[in-house]
């Protein structure tokens, strides 16, 4: 095994695995049993879609026993579910490291699928099968969806058992005290992602003395020369090196060769901070595994825009009965004026007159100052979650934000996007440091990573970083992925206030 990255600082955990030669605990938080389980519930779905399609296809035939229509569809299904199953299985789509987190198991779980079509396709054509299209089409497409519907089911539980603090994989983490703090924190706020930290390697801080990673504590239990006795004494599972070690890429080779020969992973740490691995590349230099980084592309792109224009139209027309009602509401509460408008910063850093619901008495701002020693906002943002000046109406509309839907105006103008950075107020960009304007390098949305990740429950480093991290890392595919999470979002009222 080969360990070449030199990483220089600390982002999310990504893994970097030495091969194991002796069995150990299950990684990400499995258990015995896990992919077996997973394998009945994929068996058990793909009968469903077979047996779905063949009674769409054919209803009403009985195929047992007799030539009516169907009956080789109903012969050939167990073996397509049979191959189907294979390929499940080859593309390692169970494996419980990738399970409960990230795209790599709906990949997996797509490319098997798409694989068993062809396949199917392929023989079906040289042996001169004669099945009908239409069952096929029934079939696949919709035993893909059920695949991908089940293992979210099962992602789902995974998670809140996770969040719960079970099944989680304990691990041993390994570096400086800045580097240990900052992987430490990251690995707290992600359950999800199976890991719990069960100690701390490092010379930088006395055996004994407590390491606080966000919210939960940790020990330090040795030196970087005690890492392999350590390992093997507390059972971790795998070891987790956050950035340089002491004796470079050499040293860090040969943990993880001896590492290895007790059965412990070894997870190393990516320099590279919240970039998506669609702009990472690799480029081998001698052996070398060099991490390509491409450039993001901030420029207006055409598909977004359409998707703006597309999405904002049709919101207004088909809610305008909505936005009617809201505004009648409003009215009657206190016969202030119907919407608010406030100057924003968009992109580029350009000033604009946001529009929303108005969900406050009319003397909002006036009375702000009078408030300044309840503010429970972080950073330079004011927020109170019971502040004495929303109106009765207000707080309905902040709890299910249908404050927010007249920003579909701003989005039609092309002021704002539908997805996007928060837009900020002047004051906030008065105070931006550290390369926080580039927030500013696109449009602002009413929805982002900042929506769905718990808006005012957010500080404000968060906020920022969740912001820069969609501005770097844009896609069209992101974007749908967002929206398609802002409604149980909404629906939630997480940090609504």
């Amino acid at each position: 095994m080969s360990l070449t990255f030199r990483p220089t600082r600390p982002v999310g955990v990504v893994a970097l695995t030495a091969t194991r030669a002796v069995p150990t605990a299950a990684p990400a938080g499995a258990r015995p049993g896990f992919a077996t389980a997973v394998a009945a519930l994929d068996l058990a779905v793909l009968l469903l879609a077979f047996v779905a399609a063949h009674l769409v296809r054919f209803p009403g035939e009985l195929p047992v026993g007799s030539a009516a229509a169907g009956w080789m569809e109903f012969v050939v299904a167990p073996a397509i579910v049979l191959v189907w199953m294979t390929l499940l299985s080859t593309f390692r789509t169970r494996n419980a490291r990738i399970a409960g987190v990230g795209n790599e198991e709906y990949r997996r779980l797509v490319l098997a699928s798409l694989v068993a079509g062809a396949s199917v396709a392929i023989v079906a054509y040289a042996v001169q099968l004669d099945l009908a299209r239409g069952y096929v089409a029934i079939a696949f497409p919709l035993g893909l969806a059920l695949l991908v519907a089940e293992r979210k089911v099962v992602r789902t539980v995974l998670a809140r058992r996770r969040g719960r603090g079970e099944r989680l994989q304990d691990v041993l983490l390994v570096g400086d005290a800045e580097d240990v703090r900052y992987v430490g924190r990251r690995i707290a706020a992600t359950p999800v992602a199976g890991y719990r930290v069960a100690g701390v390697v490092t010379d930088c801080l006395a055996i004994g003395s407590t390491v606080e990673l966000g919210g939960a504590c940790s020990s330090v239990v040795g030196g970087i020369d005690d890492v392999l006795d350590r390992a093997q004494a507390g059972g971790v599972s795998a070891v987790v090196v956050a950035g340089a070690i002491r004796g470079g890429h050499e040293r860090l080779r040969r943990l993880g060769w001896q590492l290895e020969e007790h059965g412990v992973e070894l997870v190393v740490s990516s320099p590279l901070a919240d970039i998506a691995a669609g702009r990472v590349h690799e480029r081998p230099v001698d052996g070398l595994p060099l991490m390509h980084v491409e450039t993001p592309d901030y420029r207006r792109r055409f598909g977004k825009r359409l998707l703006d224009v597309v999405g904002a139209g049709l919101g207004l027309v088909l809610l305008a009965p909505v936005f009617a009602v809201i505004a009648v509401v409003i009215r009657l509460d206190d016969r202030g004026p119907v919407f608010f408008r406030q100057t924003r910063v968009g992109r580029g850093g350009q000033d604009f007159p946001i529009l929303k619901f108005r969900t406050m008495c009319v003397d909002a701002e006036a009375r702000m100052a009078a408030l300044e020693a309840s503010n429970e906002g972080a950073g330079p943002l004011f927020k109170m979650r019971d502040d004495p000046r929303v109106t009765r109406v207000g707080a309905f509309l902040r709890k299910t934000s249908l404050d927010e839907l007249p920003q579909l105006w701003n989005v039609l103008k092309g002021s704002m996007s539908l997805v996007g950075p928060r837009p900020a107020l002047p004051k906030e960009v008065a105070v931006y440091e550290d390369f926080a304007d580039r927030r500013l390098l696109v449009t602002p949305g009413i929805t982002g990573l900042w929506q769905v990740s718990g808006r005012s429950d957010l500080d404000w480093a968060e906020g920022v970083r969740l912001d820069l991290h969609y501005v770097e890392n844009w896609s069209f595919l992101h974007d749908i992925v967002i929206l398609a999470r802002t409604i149980p979002s909404v629906l939630r009222s997480r940090g609504a206030y």
